[in-house]
């Protein structure tokens, strides 16, 4: 393209830059309304995202301390300001009414208006979502026992959120989030998202199981209206009742028109009644695994590997001894994983390491690259298991 001139001849606008043909250049000229216009910027789009952008399915989030995220109803992409040292000048559509050419003086020079110089654009880079913050806002108050019988609840608001709330203070799309509030086990209770507290989550589910036995209930075909009524019978609001459903079993049949069947989720049964024996602190394990036998009910199979990535075991002499250390405590952000993971082990064997690792996302990395990123791994023979330690 020529030098920008003064604006003279026919006036046009991005119509006439994109009907250049090849070998063959076109004049330019500054815009009446030409300036910094910082209000305007260039966004480059991967193809794919084209039509979210186009039919307004993105947002940005962030707080004002934040860097911006852009979110689409399934992901979140950083938004980067990428320089460039060559000149992009951005020039608008033409004004039809203006553009100073008719057909009696098309001999004129056509000229391209520009209205700014663009120093750069900005680029989107798929992340992953920001979701540590939601387990951090829900457990400041989390919903016990107490609130669920007495009016304590209703004392104040404060401290807690609706979904908008979390929409804004969140670095995560849709999907992300409702996700993440999937595994927190959380649940709306009058238009708050809430976790339950663990000794009421306890008692709920000691409930049940105790409800199984004096009813004579098979654990693989639970009645939801039967479940439900007997919890509530027994003091727990329905919406607890139907969460607890959720949380422990799986269900088996949607019962249209009748009542929806469910079978209790032995791994997750198994896993909390595990955790719930442990809170106290590190024991032997023989004698943990005894009383966690003892606890689960007829009919499901307590086994060690269920607790892959929950609990821990460590030789303390002759003996060995199991504490809890869950993989749902960690961060989600790998370099703040693996830095409690070798604060908590110098060295993994790759069978302790893995259930620690295995959940963790980072669009562009495979989990083979988070491991040769975060550390180093040895094996003194062919044979032997691989060793993890901090690079």
């Amino acid at each position: 393209m020529d030098t920008i001139l003064p604006q003279i001849g026919c006036s046009g606008g991005a119509e006439a830059v994109l009907g250049i043909q090849p070998n063959s250049s076109i004049s330019i000229a500054y815009h009446s309304l030409f300036g910094p216009h910082n209000d305007l910027m260039l966004l480059e789009l991967d193809e794919k995202l084209l039509p979210e952008v186009l039919h307004q399915r993105v947002t940005l989030r962030g707080q004002p301390d934040e860097d911006a995220v852009l979110c689409t109803p399934s992901k979140t992409y950083a938004v980067k300001f990428v320089g460039t040292s060559n000149s992009v000048l951005l020039i608008p559509p033409s004004d039809k009414a203006s553009q100073g050419c008719n057909k009696e003086n098309d001999d004129k020079m056509m000229v391209a208006s520009v209205i700014k110089v663009v120093p750069g654009c900005m680029e989107l880079v798929e992340v992953a979502p920001k979701v540590d913050k939601l387990k951090l806002l829900l457990s400041q108050y989390p919903y016990t026992f107490g609130e669920a019988v007495s009016e304590e609840g209703e004392k104040t608001k404060m401290g807690l959120y609706r979904w908008d709330d979390l929409v804004d203070r969140l670095q995560a799309s849709d999907e992300e989030l409702r996700f993440g509030l999937k595994s927190l086990s959380a649940v709306e209770i009058d238009g708050y998202w809430r976790i339950l507290d663990d000794k009421y989550m306890n008692m709920i589910l000691d409930m049940l199981l105790h409800d199984i036995i004096l009813n004579d209930w098979s654990i693989n075909a639970l009645n939801e209206d039967e479940i439900v009524g007997v919890l509530e019978a027994d003091g727990f609001p329905r919406n607890i009742a139907k969460h607890c459903l959720q949380v422990y079993c799986d269900k088996v049949d949607e019962g249209v028109g009748v009542s929806s069947m469910w079978k209790l989720d032995e791994r997750r049964v198994c896993v909390h009644l595990a955790r719930d024996i442990l809170n106290g602190g590190k024991m032997k394990i023989e004698v943990f695994i005894e009383k966690w036998r003892r606890k689960v009910p007829d009919g499901m199979s307590a086994n060690f590997e269920m607790l892959e990535g929950e609990v821990l075991m460590e030789k303390l002499g002759m003996e060995s001894w199991v504490y809890l250390f869950s993989v749902s405590s960690l961060p989600s952000t790998p370099a703040e994983r693996f830095s409690i993971l070798f604060k908590e082990r110098p060295k993994w064997e790759w069978k302790d390491l893995q259930p620690y690792v295995r959940n963790l996302r980072v669009p562009g990395l495979s989990s083979e690259g988070l491991l040769l990123k975060y550390t180093r791994r040895t094996q003194p023979t062919a044979e032997s298991e691989p060793v993890f330690s901090a690079r």
